[in-house]
């Protein structure tokens, strides 16, 4: 008769082995992207899944579930089980929300980084209907009108409001927030003239920079873009802000450490693809990838900032 520890052995290895059968991936993945396709967040996202798939042998499909500046993305995935098979495509909103809205529904602690996949930094774009041309122009211009001019913002606590409010109070010029449900709307708007001023990721300007529709003043990266070597940082014009916008891929809180690893190493090969750093830089960003726990600190850096900045102008809001 086999004693009881024997059985717990044999149990134990016959656990083990079951286990080791179970190689992910076994089905497909899904990597959930919280804006639209097409767009800065669904371009790399894309890449990202092609190669995932080659990488891991089972196909990474991209769905896009757009809405509430990514929460909507970012519950559904939470929703799931966490064992791999539903990604996020993460940027700063799950960071920003966080910090922002009291009621949200979930906790940072609840998203489990994976891997940085870029940073970017933001312009300081105006319309070309004022006269500035400079960003030592404009501020003297800025200071002419106290409370006249406007930025526009993609809603109240987005990136865009945090970033012109923190640009306000190092220059000592008042501007009035603008918001907007999407992207489009505001752009016409700025073109137009009737706002005035935004500090927009660089990527969805350039374009309009280069035809003379929009006039760029600035950049909040600590050195010169290679993509724009011809616009000064906000340091060079003595104001200290250095700031930046990021994506990464997550999961959820739970998901099992060796597949979070598997899908850091995958990604990890595909952020230093030539073909994947020639996307990200024509967008104006910069490829990088990441540990884990480095994303897990940027994400929480994030946060602190945000939440810094909304508890100074009273940005805390319900949804």
């Amino acid at each position: 008769m086999m004693t009881a520890l024997a059985l717990a052995g044999l149990g134990c290895s016959r656990m083990g082995h079951v286990f080791a059968q179970s190689v992910y991936p076994e089905k497909q993945i899904r990597l959930v992207v919280g804006f639209s396709a097409g767009g800065p967040t669904d371009i790399p996202a894309r890449f990202i899944a092609e190669h995932l798939s080659s990488n891991l042998g089972k196909k990474v499909v991209v769905e896009n579930k757009t809405g509430a500046g990514g929460q909507i993305a970012t519950q559904d995935v939470l929703s799931k089980p966490r064992d791999g098979y539903s990604l996020l495509l993460c940027t700063h909103f799950e960071a920003i929300n966080a910090a922002v809205y009291r009621n949200i529904n979930y906790k940072l602690s609840d998203i489990a980084t994976i891997s940085q996949i870029s940073r970017y930094y933001y312009a300081v774009v105006l319309t070309s209907e004022l006269p500035p041309n400079s960003w030592e122009s404009f501020l003297a211009f800025a200071k002419t009108k106290p409370g006249e001019l406007n930025y526009g913002m993609i809603g109240r606590g987005s990136a865009q409001e945090l970033l012109a409010l923190e640009l306000g109070k190092l220059t000592g010029i008042q501007m009035v927030g603008v918001p907007y449900k999407g992207g489009t709307e505001m752009m016409g708007d700025l073109l137009a003239g009737r706002v005035q001023l935004y500090v927009s990721p660089t990527g969805p300007i350039i374009p309009m920079v280069k035809n003379g529709k929009l006039k760029l003043l600035a950049v909040s990266s600590p050195d010169r873009l290679a993509v724009m070597p011809d616009t000064p940082t906000l340091l060079e014009k003595g104001v200290p802000f250095v700031r930046f916008g990021w994506l990464g891929i997550c999961a959820a809180n739970g998901t099992p450490s060796p597949v979070i690893n598997t899908l850091n190493r995958a990604i990890v090969d595909i952020v230093q693809m030539p073909e994947y750093k020639d996307l990200i830089e024509k967008a104006g960003s910069i490829p990088l990838s990441s540990k884990p726990e480095e994303l897990a600190k940027i994400m929480t850096d994030t946060y602190e900032q945000t939440l810094r900045v909304a508890n100074e102008y009273g940005l805390n809001a319900s949804q």
